[in-house]
């Protein structure tokens, strides 16, 4: 089953906020009322979430992998904002990192970062899947959205504080 970004980015937020209430989705999600979560659940998550013995919502070990929590990104960090000293991630995300604008400069559109791996690599990857990658970074709060007339996004810390590994 293919997820859109949508679904990925409120999947990260279950498997950033396990175990959960619906009443944290539904604050995290901006949704009115629990019966709105668990519909969502139910339609669009059904895969890759459970309840456990209290009734709380729990990420499948298939969820974690999709979100790209990796073993070794401690995920209390993760949730608390805190970025991870290394980041073990496809090669295209690598490289994302290595051109996406740094904390002090201004934001790029995805588009923009685009043109820089062009540029930098001599590679012509997919719009969606360099969104997507700047996405799953976002996830790992080394990159952060800057929200203007698009999206756009720069590095959430210096690019020397965290150790970039590419995922085999």
């Amino acid at each position: 089953m293919s997820l859109t970004d949508e679904e990925l980015d409120r999947l990260a937020d279950v498997v950033r906020l396990q175990p959960t209430k619906n009443s944290e989705l539904e604050d995290a999600w901006g949704v009115d009322g629990g019966s709105a979560v668990h519909r969502y659940l139910e339609d669009h998550l059904k895969e890759y979430y459970y309840r456990d013995d209290d009734s709380l919502i729990r990420a499948t070990a298939e969820a974690n992998d999709l979100v790209d929590v990796e073993p070794g990104v401690e995920a209390d960090a993760v949730a608390k904002g805190a970025a991870p000293d290394t980041i073990r991630v496809p090669e295209l995300e690598a490289r994302v990192f290595a051109v996406v604008a740094g904390p002090d400069e201004r934001s790029q559109s995805v588009v923009s970062v685009l043109e820089d791996l062009r540029e930098a690599y001599g590679v012509d990857p997919d719009v969606g899947d360099v969104r997507r990658a700047l996405r799953s970074l976002e996830r790992k709060n080394v990159v952060e959205v800057v929200y203007r007339t698009v999206p756009t996004f720069r590095l959430a810390v210096e690019r020397d504080a965290v150790d970039v590994e590419i995922a085999e």
